[in-house]
């Protein structure tokens, strides 16, 4: 096994450790953030590289394989919706963002199916889906350490200085991130049309 696909295995491996730190019950904090976000964040952002590294290394080395094709969007994909459900559970973002975070990859990856099946074809991202990876991952890096929830700039007057920037900072890439993610899946849909026509 090569190494990017090795980093896209640690990338999986990550996501049951993120599952399992809120339960570990780890008090205190740490600029006023508690401890186990910043740890949650940590795993994240170390993910969110691997994530990187692993496609250049591939390029660069020519080790792109049937098998990291196939692992590599889906370790995103469940990084991604794991770490929005685990902040969902935390009360720091409304369930509706993941939940169209779901149904996009949903349709995406059975147009991709369908296209793969049909003649063989790869659709690749469009520029709605790049913008939709990199602000959805900069978004639940903030989010993590964004001790107010979603939108709290509008819904409260209590907020000092930095945590109103913080919040307002990752209210605005969280909603870029799902407008993106809302054009991207449009994309897809409208570039695939023409897969459906033989069905």
């Amino acid at each position: 096994m090569n190494l990017p696909n090795k980093l896209t295995i640690f990338r999986i491996i990550l996501v049951p450790i993120m599952i399992i730190v809120p339960f570990l019950g780890i008090k205190g904090e740490l600029f006023g953030i508690p401890v186990t976000c910043l740890i949650l964040d940590l795993i994240f952002i170390i993910a969110s590289i691997t994530d990187q590294l692993d496609g250049h290394i591939a390029r660069s080395r020519n080790q792109i394989t049937t098998f990291g094709k196939f692992l590599d969007p889906i370790a995103d994909k469940v990084l991604v919706v794991t770490a929005m459900i685990i902040l969902v559970e935390m009360g720091r973002l409304p369930a509706w963002i993941p939940s169209i975070v779901v149904f996009r990859e949903f349709i995406v990856s059975g147009y991709r199916l369908i296209a793969v099946q049909s003649d063989g074809k790869v659709i690749a991202a469009n520029i709605w889906g790049k913008i939709k990876t990199v602000t959805q991952m900069i978004a639940i890096i903030l989010a993590f350490i964004d001790i107010n929830k979603y939108g709290a700039i509008f819904t409260t007057r209590e907020l000092i200085a930095f945590s109103f920037a913080l919040n307002l900072t990752t209210t605005i890439i969280m909603t870029i991130s799902v407008i993106a993610t809302i054009f991207s899946g449009w994309e897809y849909i409208k570039n695939g049309k023409d897969l459906l026509k033989d069905m």
